[in-house]
This record gives C-alpha cells, structure tokens and sequence, in this order.
C-alpha cells in the first residue's frame, strides 16, 4: 500500500488562494437559481392545478429549503459573497428567515463541528453516532421523516420557542410569503411550503447528516478522509436532495473558506492528485449512502440468504 498523500502536496498555496475568493457573481448566480426555483415550484401548481403539480412542488420545495440551508451555513462560514456584511444579510434574511435559522446563532453553533471534528467535543456527532445501525433501524428513521412525525415534533418546537425580537425575520418571511399568495389568488399553496418542511425536508436533512459523517469510517480520526464523506451525485440528486454542493462534504472540512461554488474543483483537483487513494471516504450516489449506512454485518447475511 503506497504511502497517504499530505494534503500539502496534493494543492499548492496558490491554488488554494484562488479557490478561496468568494465571486460576487457566481454567489448572487447561485442565490437567484435557489430562488427562481422556489418561485417556480409555487408557480406551476398554482397555473396547472393538480395531485402531481401540487406533489412534486412540495417535494421540490423540500429541496430547496435544504439549499436556502445551505447557502446559509456557507454565508456563516463568511464563503459566499466577499463581504462580511453581505454574508450576514443574505444569510440571515435571504436564506436563513425562511428556515427560521440565525446566521449569528447558526455560526457560533458550527463553527464548533469544525474545529472538533473527530472527537467527542463535536455538537453534530449526536446525529450520526450510531450508524451504521440496522436495516430495520434505517427504515423507521426514515418512516418517521416522510410521515411526518419528525418535522412535526420540529414545528411544534420552534413554535413553542418563537420570541418575537428574536424571530421576527420568520414571521416576517411567512406574512410576505401568504400576502403574495394570496395576491394572485393562490392563498392554499402557502400549505406547500409548510408540506415540504414537515414530510420532505427533515428525510433530506437525515440522508445529507447520514452521507456527511454517518458512513465515515472513523469517526474518532482528527483526518478528515476518516471522519468525513463526500457523496459523488448525480444530476437529477443534486436538484432534489444535494443542493448547492453540499454534497462536497469532505472537502468543505478540509477548507471551510472555500465557496460552495467551487467545491466541485476543489475536488476534482484533489482527486486526480490520488489524495483519496487508500480512503474510503467516497460514496457514489445517495443510493450507496443508504446502503452503506447499513451494518454490513446484516447486508452480508443477507446477500448469503
């Protein structure tokens, strides 16, 4: 087995430089996309009203209330646009209102699973710390989410913890988001986007946990080939499920300041550089994430059944 290679080796200083500035253009690109879709999802049941429109408009919305997560999470890493005042108005009301997310709470929170990573310090270890779990296991974590239970009990949580001084951007976001609705004559298709918070988007936040560290293969490792995944996805996944490069996981704790937008080079580069040589830490597609979410104890007993 050849040697690991150093992550200095495999990325000059001046690549990385380049790959670290924020693009004005490419972050407003990416901002407008995430909600020209959000515009559309509401706009094609509304004009062509029916079961499959309304289904795939609340499943299409869950998407991208994960991707208006995401573009948060990079604007609290301050890796989205080059200001740092821009980064917190399009974080915190752009992005973060909708999904009832402070970017200033959300980046005090995050920044600790960077910086312990790989230990037991890590906030974000909860969610992962058992997997691989069973078969039947997975299932019922997964029925829970597409039934509405999990992002019931989320709801009612923060509707329990609604302060007004302190959520006023949510409320702010749902009274805009109904008076428009209401203003072309659609007022039920606000009920779409409350659809896709509590049946779609917590089963996508689950599978996204699960394909970041869920099927890392040590989760005790300070190296990030050991603790963190990245999740190769395709066209149609990164629409639905992997917005916004989020599926670049791996590379994102390796270098936070680097823009979602240029992940997938950031990847490309390191990976033709063989510096994943030796680690498991690719999964191919969200269908490999399940399986490999899965004891393999259990998925070897049954192939030989």
């Amino acid at each position: 087995m050849t040697e690991a290679i150093r992550l200095s080796d495999a990325l000059t200083k001046e690549e990385l430089r380049v790959l670290s500035t924020p693009s004005d253009v490419k972050a407003i690109a990416s901002l407008l996309f995430n909600w020209a879709l959000i515009v559309a999802a509401f706009a094609v049941p509304i004009i062509w009203t029916n079961p499959l429109t309304i289904f795939a408009a609340i499943v299409f919305l869950g998407g991208r209330q994960l991707g208006l997560g995401i573009l948060n999470h990079d604007c609290a890493h301050h890796a989205f646009v080059k200001s740092k005042g821009g980064n917190d108005f399009i974080g915190h009301w752009l992005c973060g209102a909708p999904m009832n997310i402070s970017v200033y709470a959300y980046r005090a929170y995050h920044l600790k699973h960077h910086k312990y990573a790989g230990t037991e310090q890590d906030p974000d270890r909860i969610f992962v710390k058992n997997y691989p779990v069973s078969k039947d296991s997975l299932k019922r974590k997964l029925l829970r989410d597409v039934t509405g239970r999990t992002g019931f009990r989320d709801t009612m949580m923060k509707l329990k913890g609604f302060k007004l001084k302190k959520h006023y951007p949510w409320l702010v976001f749902h009274v805009g988001l109904l008076a428009v609705l209401t203003a072309v004559g659609a007022p039920w298709a606000y009920l779409m986007w409350w659809a896709a918070e509590i049946f779609v988007y917590p089963v996508l936040t689950r599978v996204r946990q699960i394909g970041e560290h869920g099927v890392a293969i040590n989760r005790d490792s300070l190296d990030p080939r050991d603790n963190t995944s990245t999740t190769l996805a395709s066209w149609w996944e990164r629409l639905l499920i992997a917005p916004n490069q989020v599926n670049y996981h791996l590379e994102h704790h390796h270098f936070a300041a680097v823009p979602g937008y240029n992940l997938p080079r950031l990847h490309k580069l390191l990976s033709s550089r063989g510096y994943y040589r030796n680690h498991d830490c690719i999964s191919h597609g969200y269908l490999d994430v399940l399986k490999r979410a899965v004891r393999h104890d259990e998925a070897e007993s049954a192939v030989a059944a």
